[in-house]
This record gives structure tokens, C-alpha cells and sequence, in this order.
């Protein structure tokens, strides 16, 4: 009896297991890193969105300030999309303070490195790998010191230096289409989760903006 009593004042007084922690997003002023070279550093906005996993932070994009589309009067009335940024534009920088894990499962390390748009083929072994086709390319911040556009092989060849060559290393966009633009984390199901944000752009003909969605936790099912 007395050993039941103890078992019994235990699972009262102390929980089984701990509450996980939460993942969040929110904007908030912060400077852009100055391990990132002085022409793309110019470009980002000091407003940046912090991605926090209880009170630790998990990852902080600095978007740009005026996000650059190919896009006429008539595109922009029926709903910008992923597709009208130009392939190896600059879209930000970001900075994991510590280890992070990509949508693919490869292990990126802690560091500074720029955002640029991709979209991945649909051939060969990439085929239905992904639930969306639009990527930022995550780049060593080091090595990519241009505001200007990368041809897509130079591209791929630099973001494979963060992996020492194996595979571009990558952050997956989901569409987000909802007109609030609310800062928020969405649950995209199997463990994905990612962050919603509103982006100003320049179009052809003046300025607008273009819903993101960027993977913020979780990796693709085999």
C-alpha cells in the first residue's frame, strides 16, 4: 500500500512528460546580418520574420524590401503567383542560430546564408518529390554577394556548396492565397509547418504584393 501511495503522489504532483514547445512566427525589427555582403544587405527590410520554437529561435528571413516580378496589369488583377518571380532572383537572407533540417532531410548548418527563387524540374528522380515545385534556394552568404540574377546551373551548383556538393539545400513555398495577410504558422499536415507573410513586390506596371508561405519544420515522407 505504501508503495502504491508513492507511485500514486507522484503521478499527481509531477507530470508524465513535458509540453512541447510551440512553434510561432512573428515580425519584428531586426538588422540584417552584416556577415552578408553590402549589396544584397542594402536590400532587405529591418522588419524581419522570426520563427521561434518556444522562446528559442528557430530562424530569422529578412525578405526584401521590393520583391521584383515579371508581371502586367492583367496578372496582377487575376492573382500573382510564385511563378512570376524570375528564376535566381534574390528574394532575402535568413539565419539558423543553430543546426536546421530542410524539407529534403539534409542537415544545414548554423549560419547566414541568402534566399533565391527556384523551381524544381519535373523529370527524372524529382518527380513527385514535393508537394509544390517552387523553392528558395538557400545560398552561403559568403559566396553569393550580387543583387543581380544567377543563371539556375550556377545556382544549383551554389547552394550544393552547402552540402558540400550533394544537393541544392532548399526552403519549399507553399501558395498563400489568403487576402489578411496574417503573419502566422499553418499546419500542412505530417509534421509540415510552415509560415505565412505578405511581401510587397514590383510588377511592370507599379507595385502590389504576393502572399508566402515558407516551410518553417518538418520533411518530406518517403
Amino acid at each position: 500500500m505504501r508503495f502504491a501511495f508513492v507511485v500514486l503522489f507522484a503521478l499527481l504532483h509531477f507530470p508524465a512528460t513535458a509540453a512541447e514547445p510551440k512553434i510561432t512566427a512573428k515580425v519584428e525589427k531586426v538588422e540584417p546580418s552584416m556577415k552578408l555582403a553590402e549589396p544584397v544587405r542594402k536590400l532587405l527590410d529591418e522588419q524581419a520574420l522570426v520563427i521561434l520554437d518556444g522562446e528559442a529561435v528557430v530562424m530569422t528571413i529578412w525578405f526584401r524590401t521590393e520583391i521584383p516580378v515579371k508581371a502586367n496589369e492583367e496578372q496582377v488583377k487575376n492573382g500573382l503567383t510564385y511563378r512570376e518571380i524570375p528564376e535566381g532572383t534574390l528574394i532575402g537572407a535568413l539565419e539558423f542560430p543553430k543546426t536546421f533540417t530542410d524539407y529534403r532531410k539534409q542537415e544545414l548548418p548554423a549560419g547566414v546564408y541568402t534566399l533565391r527563387f527556384a523551381v524544381q524540374p519535373d523529370i527524372g528522380d524529382h518527380t513527385g518529390t514535393t508537394p509544390h515545385p517552387e523553392f528558395c534556394l538557400i545560398c552561403p552568404a559568403s559566396e553569393d554577394k550580387t543583387e543581380e540574377l544567377i543563371e539556375k546551373k550556377k545556382l544549383i551548383e551554389l547552394s550544393s556548396k552547402v552540402n558540400e556538393g550533394r544537393h541544392p539545400a532548399v526552403l519549399l513555398l507553399w501558395p498563400n492565397n489568403a487576402k489578411d495577410g496574417a503573419v502566422k504558422v499553418v499546419d500542412k499536415g505530417n509534421g509540415v509547418l510552415v509560415a505565412t507573410i505578405k511581401r510587397s513586390v514590383v510588377t511592370d506596371d507599379g507595385k502590389s504584393t504576393l502572399g508566402f508561405a515558407v516551410t518553417v519544420a518538418g520533411v518530406r515522407k518517403e
